[in-house]
């Protein structure tokens, strides 16, 4: 007779593990007869897998995570949250935070809650509240200044003493850093209006999608943009399957990155990608991802492959700003390369700005956003990384050639757009930079995060209606393709001005339709 099973009690790393290979495709059987628990257990971690992510998520510490067995809750749930949220949102700006401050804070947010009773947010409320969430450490002494050279210096020698330890090459030192991007915003006089881009005479419309760029330090790898947008299907992707697109494409309520979206995107895009390109280049399949505080990255703890080798570290928050790969050139590139794309793209179809707004959805911009990624060359990137590791960017610098887009490219582009031709260089240059400061998350005032706390919807979330397609999609067969592709060559061979390459390209098009038709039938 077999003895009573001895009662074993995880620890939150232990449910972070059994909730991967979860989703890695172990049974639940197999992960209880190796973890010593029951398969109800396992079915438990399985349904409050969310919210055991987005505690461990919340955490400072690996360790503390790797002992706490519990996620045991607030006598003030709602003042809990509250604090959390707000608490997140000031280490990713940098801004100085102490116990007073802390204490401060707690005490107008319960208030502010219309909570019943007395609340003392004493020493000893602080150091549970740090336990609860595993925050090692709640002062950050610094101020978030334009130019702490001290704190950077530290930074940047303690980053490279553990690359040499870690034995990392500059292939395997990545960044990633998202932002907002007013995707349909064009020069004119412009006014922004919290997630709205507007130019007087359109009416103003949702447009505001949050990009994250991300690559190593060589700028030779660079991984397809991640694009947060609000509709799961926007009208504009029709039949288009959102894996066919040049983009890693999410949706969430408001366009914003959140830690269920940047976790999905570090376990199935990141790690593999990575690992692909490590294994071309003959590298160890070991990489480190360089990230800033936002409330949007999970902690270390959640952002690690299975067998530990590819992992995120993150910037101090009072150095991030000055130093953050991203943040030095290559996203505002990026940008510009997308607004001087646009430009073109209105130029060679003859549309005047008005037809030209109005035609453009965003499957046309993620095209451009896309193109416009590609085109940020490695010595851009690799120049980006001077302050942290300054070998790379020497050794990049002798691959230099062509300069990248410059305003002066984009002021006479504009000259020659119908429309644009007396826009101010002062007006150009707040268009090209009228997202510069627009962050990747959702920055929440006081009465957005008492809301919250309460449980209430944003009111910008109300009653509003998903973005999809309401015509029926439509089945597209090989014979029609084939007939359209014929069609199309057929014109393009009446057009004297239409040169070789584009006929070749269109043709193979063809071939290509010609052998899946062939395919289908013989399966038939």
């Amino acid at each position: 007779m077999s003895g009573k099973r001895k009662r074993v009690v995880l620890t939150i790393k232990d449910k972070l593990d059994i909730i991967k290979k979860l989703e890695d495709g172990g049974s639940s059987k197999q992960l209880a007869v190796i973890y010593g628990i029951g398969e109800t257990t396992v079915r438990d971690i399985r349904k409050n897998k969310e919210k055991i992510i987005t505690y461990a998520s919340s955490s400072d510490s690996t360790s503390l995570l790797a002992k706490r067995k519990s996620m045991k809750p607030s006598m003030y749930e709602e003042l809990d949250r509250a604090m959390l949220e707000w608490f997140n949102q000031q280490r990713a700006k940098g801004n100085p935070i102490s116990g007073p401050i802390c204490a401060k804070r707690a005490e107008f947010f319960f208030y502010a809650l219309g909570m019943d009773g007395d609340f003392n947010p004493s020493a000893g409320w602080l150091t549970r509240f740090k336990q609860r969430h595993s925050i090692r450490e709640i002062n950050i002494r610094n101020e978030r200044l334009n130019g702490d050279e001290t704190a950077v210096e530290d930074f940047c020698n303690n980053f490279r003493d553990f690359i040499e330890r870690e034995n990392l090459q500059p292939e395997q030192i990545y960044n990633a850093d998202e932002t907002g991007l007013f995707w349909k915003c064009l020069p004119s006089r412009i006014s922004v209006i919290k997630g709205k881009c507007t130019v007087p005479g359109h009416k103003s419309i949702e447009e505001r999608v949050t990009i994250m760029c991300c690559a190593n330090a060589t700028g030779l790898h660079k991984l397809k943009l991640c694009v947060v947008g609000k509709a799961k299907k926007p009208r504009s992707f029709k039949s288009t399957d959102t894996l066919n697109l040049p983009v890693s494409y999410f949706s969430q309520k408001g366009a914003w990155m959140d830690l269920s979206i940047f976790r999905q995107w570090f376990d199935k895009i990141f790690v593999p990608q990575v690992r692909e390109y490590l294994r071309s280049k003959g590298l160890q399949e070991k990489a480190v991802l360089l990230l800033d505080n936002s409330p949007t990255h999970p902690n270390e703890n959640v952002l690690r492959s299975d067998d530990g080798q590819i992992f995120a570290k993150y910037l101090p928050p009072n150095v991030a700003s000055l130093i953050q790969p991203s943040d030095q050139g290559v996203i505002a590139t990026m940008k510009r390369n997308y607004r001087a794309g646009l430009l073109q793209n209105n130029l060679e179809e003859g549309n005047d700005l008005k037809s030209f707004w109005k035609k453009l959805t965003l499957l046309d911009a993620l095209y451009e956003i896309a193109m416009a990624w590609n085109l940020v060359k490695p010595v851009t990137i690799s120049r980006a990384w001077k302050k942290i590791l300054p070998m790379v960017e020497e050794k990049e610098s002798l691959d230099f050639d062509v300069e990248d887009i410059s305003v002066a490219t984009v002021a006479t582009m504009l000259q020659h757009t119908k429309g644009l031709e007396n826009v101010t260089t002062e007006n150009l240059e707040k268009w090209l930079e009228v997202d510069s400061t627009e962050p990747g998350y959702e920055v929440l005032t006081d009465s957005e995060i008492i809301r919250r706390a309460q449980g209430q919807a944003d009111e910008s979330s109300e009653n509003e209606e998903e973005e999809i397609e309401l015509i029926p999609e439509k089945h597209i067969n090989h014979t029609a393709a084939l007939q359209w592709t014929e069609n199309l060559l057929d014109y393009l061979e009446q057009q004297g001005d239409m040169i070789l390459p584009d006929r070749l390209v269109i043709r193979k098009l063809r071939a290509t339709i010609r052998n899946k038709q062939k395919m289908t039938k013989s399966s038939q």
